[in-house]
């Protein structure tokens, strides 16, 4: 008996979700498709123009605009940013620093801190358990 493994695809918001990429700003025929495990690798390899200009100056999706603003996701929804926002609207916001960007960053710094501490907790913790057995 032989299997026959179909070609695996995915619905556009995946690919676009593992290209970093916001859907809607992606070409109309990206949206209406499906894409293929070896098209979406070809993708990452060598991207389109409109691929290499979608990551370049967006619109980008709430992921990567709260990455490149230091934030959580939800911090950017507690800052009243639930949009795409371009490359362009991200680097204003970092400029003009308002209340809110500059408290869900240092919650975000906190919260990297607390995950070293216990990261380095648990460490401590398997070392000692080893040093008993």
């Amino acid at each position: 008996m032989t299997s026959h493994h179909g070609t695996q695809t995915m619905k556009p918001a995946t690919a676009a979700k593992k290209l970093g990429v916001y859907l809607e700003a992606t070409p109309a025929e990206f949206q209406e498709g499906v894409v293929s495990r070896d098209e979406l690798n070809a993708l990452q390899t060598d991207p389109p123009e409109w691929l290499r200009e979608l990551r370049r100056n967006g619109p980008h999706p709430r992921p990567v605009v709260a990455a490149k603003l230091g934030v959580s996701i939800s911090g950017l929804a507690r800052g009243g940013v639930t949009e795409a926002l371009t490359t362009e609207q991200i680097e204003t916001l970092k400029q003009e620093s308002p209340e809110w960007l500059r408290r869900e960053r240092a919650t975000q710094a906190e919260v990297r801190k607390e995950t070293v501490r216990l990261k380095e907790r648990r460490a401590e913790k398997d070392a000692g358990a080893e040093e008993r057995s």
